[in-house]
């Protein structure tokens, strides 16, 4: 199947695909139809909210697809839904998958805490060179998941190498794709069979949407869609009518972050209270190389660590625009630890093998003006010397 949306242009796919059409009053926005029952004589599809088949769930997916660059979509109740689905889908009892390391905490914490129930069996990669990957096949070996950027030390894994070994070996690949958004890294382009998003973050960018959603080609949907019906992780009709809504806006939104971030990090970068930055847009970071090559931007994501002399929880405590709260890509600038939220159900052994420790803080950049941004930490710094 043919995407024929595939060379329209970002913001013409965020403003105009999958809306449904107003056929009876005209309307300029989609009309949300929130029936748990529909006809099903002589239809071509069974429409019921748990087969995230009706229409406000079937026509977001259409977005999600056409910025994905796939074939389809699909949404779910979670981030945390999609990514459980997905892999549950593809992995049986006796199979074997490969991990990149540093991943979300709850994508770590879902394999450690449920696959062995299953008889699924792991591994965790040293590092993130190709080669870490390869070292860790076997015979059993079913798929590949990697992150990148990732959560929440930007990370960067060279998409095109892991995509090649995964199709050299037969095995399915994922990728959490939630930091960079398909505005700026399109993996199925290189190769990736699964792309994984919490539309939680960018895709929902107002901090009241909880979505996920996964793209992919339609045979690998219809595996997917076939599990999902019994697991039931599907969204409401009413969170998918907002959430098509939020995403007309999500170029406009994520390249103003994006822009403001690379002017935050580099005023981070010289600042004498940071000992070390995380922002794949630095020159200085191991992964800049590789990001510049499969990435069209570097995210509105900076995370770094605050000197040993500065308390972080006082830090962030002190703030007083930025919001020291939970999740990230909304609208307004957040911080956070790391340690203390998104990496919490790690042992503090697998955080610090990660390279997260208690002074790190994660910063999603908002829309403000950067200026106000830098009065705001500059004033919560001072408060904490």
């Amino acid at each position: 199947m043919s995407n024929k949306n595939l060379h329209k242009g970002v913001n013409t796919i965020c403003t105009h695909v999958g809306q449904v059409k107003d056929e009876q009053f005209g309307g300029s926005v989609s009309p949300i139809y929130p029936g748990t029952s529909y006809e099903y004589i002589d239809k071509d599809i069974d429409r019921y909210p748990r087969y995230s088949s009706t229409p406000n769930q079937e026509f977001l997916s259409k977005k999600i697809a056409a910025l994905e660059g796939t074939e389809d979509a699909m949404i779910f109740g979670s981030g945390m839904a999609a990514i459980s689905t997905s892999l549950l889908a593809f992995l049986n009892s006796g199979d074997h998958i490969i991990l990149q390391n540093d991943i979300y905490g709850g994508t770590r914490n879902l394999v450690e805490a449920q696959f062995n129930r299953y008889g699924i069996e792991y591994s965790f990669t040293k590092g993130l060179e190709v080669e870490h990957f390869e070292e860790k096949i076997k015979k059993n070996t079913k798929a590949i998941y990697i992150e990148t950027p990732s959560n929440p030390l930007l990370k960067i894994v060279d998409i095109k190498k892991v995509a090649d070994l995964s199709k050299n070996h037969e095995l399915i690949s994922f990728i959490d794709n939630t930091f960079a958004t398909p505005l700026i890294q399109k993996p199925h382009s290189l190769g990736i069979d699964i792309i994984l998003q919490s539309a939680t973050k960018y895709f929902g960018g107002h901090s009241d949407i909880c979505a996920g959603a996964i793209a992919a080609t339609s045979k690998h949907r219809e595996i997917i869609w076939n599990l999902s019906k019994n697991i039931g992780g599907s969204l409401s009709d009413y969170t998918a009518w907002l959430l098509e809504r939020s995403m007309k806006t999500l170029s406009v939104r994520f390249f103003t972050q994006q822009k403001n971030a690379v002017e935050l990090a580099n005023y981070l970068k010289d600042c004498q209270s940071i000992d070390k930055i995380y922002y794949p847009g630095l020159s200085s970071h191991p992964g800049h190389d590789i990001a510049k090559e499969q990435m069209d931007g570097f995210g509105a994501v900076i995370s770094f660590e605050l000197n040993k002399k500065i308390d972080p929880k006082k830090f962030l405590k002190s703030l007083k625009m930025i919001n020291p709260s939970m999740s990230f890509a909304g609208v307004e600038s957040t911080m956070l630890s790391p340690a203390e939220t998104s990496h919490y159900l790690l042992t503090p052994e697998d955080r610090l093998s990660q390279g997260i420790t208690d002074n790190l803080i994660r910063f999603s950049v908002g829309i403000e003006d950067v200026p106000d941004v830098v009065d705001d930490f500059e004033q919560a710094l001072n408060n904490c010397r």
